[in-house]
């Protein structure tokens, strides 16, 4: 009876790292497996990318007391790290070089939850059984038994598809070979895949953004380069931020560049365009909006699809969930995250309460608790993980208590800056065709208001 409480921990990135630190503050035993072989496997897949929060937002307190009695020297408050730096300046230290490092279990893929001895529809004693949780590393099949368990493992392995319905396009997985999910690094690691080609990037949100603004680089560096935009939607603008007025001053400016470079005919738009087919014709990926024998297509060397990521629960089939329809969140997370709703502000800060589930004990974190909305603050995983920590150990006042006052993040998109900015309106989508050249306009109403010394695109 008087065991300390064993909390499996699934992931080993920013969160599931800070949970366990706060896990051995409270004298209880974190075992924490991560799939892939090193901590912050999955931050290093996009080790290329700058975040738009600085040091201050992206460190756990539990974790730094224990970095601090490791002897570890603290980055710059006010740098903005890049995924890389996350990992060598702060995951990498937290995981080899604290006490964190015996609790740690690398190459340790989670493929099923349950309650020991209770199938998902027994009920009767449910709740005082612990929890059964099975991995696989490189040993065989694992067990281990857990009194309480803290999903973190993210979405970032479960890109969403090309095609608009949700569903993969037909072909897709005929086609893997030409397609990229996420941020490929295209300026670095994946540099000759993409140099010299014709690459669209399909989405409109921050992962799409910064591919197109590095494929804009590259086409500088390497001429040959075209850049395709490929959106759902059929406004531009909305992807160009809120500029000055973001609260995060790093993701204004991303979006004041990229606008700038729509502007510029760097980047040729294809708005309203809902993927439904790919194939192959001749070395071509053939891209088709529309259906299968007519509609739009964009014949491009390589496509990078960057829609979006959702949660994973096929392997917690066996636990009681309580999910929105929509969103794939804890129900009380909904109204503050949908994205039909909000676009970027500020959610308050939220632990246990809001993300427990109906088994109790069981608990998801970090990005994988927002399931399918777009927006995370690194900062708000970490007081998630504080509370349900607190909860686990029976601190029902630490648990309910906040103890994070949250940036304002504010303004994520909007009109932004595009309506200031030469060829603006050409940028945003016009009609008459597509146009000769994209170097000369947007399409061929554009190129004629051109020739005739008109401003605007001449589709008005």
């Amino acid at each position: 009876m008087n065991r300390p409480k064993t909390v499996a921990i699934l992931g080993a990135g920013p969160v599931g790292l800070a949970a366990a630190a706060h896990v051995l503050e409270r004298g209880m035993k974190p075992v924490v497996l991560e799939a892939g072989p090193e901590a912050g496997h999955t931050v290093r897949q996009w080790s290329h990318v700058r975040m738009f929060s600085p040091w201050e937002y992206n460190i756990d307190k539990a974790a730094e007391r224990l970095l601090a009695a490791a002897g570890w020297n603290s980055p710059a408050p006010d740098h903005y790290p890049t995924g890389g730096e996350l990992v060598a300046q702060y995951l990498e230290p937290l995981a080899t070089r604290t006490p964190l490092k015996d609790h740690i279990r690398t190459s340790s893929l989670v493929t099923a939850v349950g309650r020991s001895g209770f199938d998902k529809m027994k009920s009767n004693g449910r709740a005082f059984e612990p929890f059964t949780v099975r991995y696989q590393n490189g040993k065989g099949p694992e067990s281990l038994k857990a009194d309480a368990v803290i999903d973190a493992t993210g979405t970032w392995l479960m890109p969403n598809p090309a095609g608009a319905d949700g569903l993969p396009a037909i072909g897709e997985r005929d086609v893997q070979d030409r397609i990229a999910y996420g941020m490929p690094d295209v300026l670095g690691r994946e540099r000759n895949r993409y140099a010299g080609r014709i690459v669209a990037v399909l989405g409109a949100g921050h992962s799409a953004v910064g591919t197109l603004i590095d494929l804009a680089r590259l086409k500088d560096e390497v001429p040959g380069t075209e850049v395709v935009w490929l959106m759902r939607g059929d406004r531009p603008e909305k992807s160009f931020g809120g500029g000055a007025a973001d609260k995060l001053a790093a993701r204004g400016a991303l979006g004041t560049a990229f606008a700038a470079l729509v502007a510029s005919g760097k980047i040729h738009v294809e708005s309203g365009f809902r993927v439904s087919h790919l194939g192959r014709d001749g070395d071509k990926l053939r891209i088709g909006a529309g259906g299968a024998c007519c509609g739009r297509y964009a014949n491009v060397d390589e496509l990078v699809v960057a829609t979006g990521f959702r949660p994973d629960f096929d392997f917690l089939r066996e636990v009681r969930l309580s999910l929105d329809p929509a969103v794939e969140c804890p129900p009380a997370l909904a109204p503050l995250i949908d994205p039909n709703i909000h676009s970027c502000g500020t959610v308050r800060p939220h632990g246990a309460r809001e993300l427990a589930q109906p088994d109790p004990g069981f608990y998801f974190a970090g990005i994988k608790s927002y399931g399918r909305a777009p927006t995370f603050l690194m900062l708000t995983g970490y007081e998630q993980v504080r509370s349900i920590v607190a909860d686990i150990a029976g601190d029902r006042e630490a648990a309910e208590r906040v103890e994070l006052v949250l940036p304002e993040t504010g303004v994520c998109s909007g009109p932004g800056p595009i309506a200031d900015l030469p060829g603006a309106n050409a940028a945003a989508g016009c009609c008459g065709g597509p146009a000769p050249d994209p170097k000369s306009g947007c399409c061929v109403a554009d190129v004629e208001a051109k020739a005739e010394g008109k401003k605007g695109c001449g589709c008005g």
